[in-house]
C-alpha cells in the first residue's frame, strides 16, 4: 500500500518545478521502463501491480494495487507500473555530427515524438530553448518511448547558442529552398519553431541555410505541417543524401 507521503511525491512530480526540487521523473508502462532501466538512468523505485522486472532488487519493488496506481498516475487509463527515477545530471553538449535545436516547442507528444526520431535517425544530441516543454513532463517521457536515454538534450539561451556556433544552421521555412535539390551537410545544426509560429525572428537571423518541404498537393493550401512530421522529413532528407554520397 502506498503511503500518503509516497502519493503526494509522485504527484507533484507532474509539475516542472518539483521535479526539480526533487531531481525525479516518472515513466509509466513496461516497454518505457525497461528501456530506462537498461540505460544509464539511475532507478529509484518501481511500483507494480504484479510480479514484474525479476532484475530488479526487492528493496527498489512495490507490488500495489491497481487503485493505488490510479492515484500516482498521469494516464486516464494507467498501465501495470510506474518507476521513479533520478534526473541525470546535464552533459557537456556533442558538437560533431548533425544536431537538433528546437525554438519553442510546447506540445509534449511533439517533444517526445523528436526525441523518438532522433534516437531512430542516429541524432544523439537536442538543444532546447528554455521556453519549450521540459523533457521530464510525463507526457514526453511517454512519447519518447525510452529513447529519452539515447538523446543528449540540453536546454540552454538557443539565441546565445547559435550566435557562437560556426557550424552551418539549417532552418525550416516555407520560402526556403527545396530539402530535394539542396546539397545538405552531416556537420550542422537543424532548428525546428513553434508548432504556432514557426521559428522566432531572434533565431531566424543565425540561420544560414533555410531549407523548405515542397508541397505536391494540387491545390497548395495545406498551410503547414506538424513540427514532429516536419523533422521525420528533414532528417530522413539529411540520412539519404548522406547515404547515396557514401555509395
Amino acid at each position: 500500500m502506498l503511503s500518503k507521503n509516497q502519493i503526494k511525491l509522485i504527484t507533484s512530480l507532474q509539475q516542472k518545478k518539483y521535479r526539480k526540487q526533487e531531481q525525479l521523473f516518472f515513466a509509466e508502462g513496461i516497454k518505457v521502463i525497461e528501456e530506462l532501466i537498461d540505460s544509464t538512468l539511475e532507478l529509484v523505485h518501481v511500483f507494480c501491480t504484479s510480479a514484474m522486472f525479476p532484475e530488479i532488487s526487492e528493496d527498489k519493488k512495490s507490488i500495489i494495487s491497481e487503485s493505488d496506481l490510479k492515484k500516482i498516475s498521469a494516464l486516464k487509463t494507467p498501465n501495470d507500473c510506474l518507476a521513479l527515477f533520478k534526473i541525470p545530471t546535464e552533459a557537456k553538449i556533442n558538437t560533431s555530427g548533425l544536431i537538433i535545436a528546437l525554438d519553442d516547442i510546447r506540445d509534449p507528444g511533439n517533444l517526445g515524438t523528436i526525441i523518438r526520431l532522433c534516437d531512430w535517425f542516429g541524432i544523439s544530441q537536442m538543444v532546447c530553448s528554455s521556453e519549450c516543454v521540459d523533457v521530464y513532463n510525463p507526457k514526453v517521457v511517454q512519447a519518447t518511448m525510452g529513447s529519452i536515454s539515447r538523446v543528449n538534450i540540453t536546454y540552454l539561451d538557443l539565441n546565445n547558442y547559435l550566435s557562437k556556433t560556426e557550424l552551418p544552421i539549417y532552418g525550416t521555412f516555407m520560402e526556403g529552398e527545396n530539402i530535394y535539390k539542396k546539397n545538405l551537410h552531416q556537420e550542422g545544426i537543424i532548428v525546428l519553431g513553434n508548432e504556432a509560429n514557426g521559428i522566432s525572428a531572434a533565431i531566424e537571423k543565425h540561420v544560414t541555410e533555410k531549407i523548405a518541404i515542397p508541397r505536391f498537393g494540387n491545390l497548395q493550401r495545406t498551410e503547414s505541417l506538424n513540427v514532429a512530421t516536419a523533422t521525420a522529413i528533414v532528417l530522413s532528407e539529411f540520412k539519404r543524401s548522406f547515404n547515396e554520397r557514401q555509395n
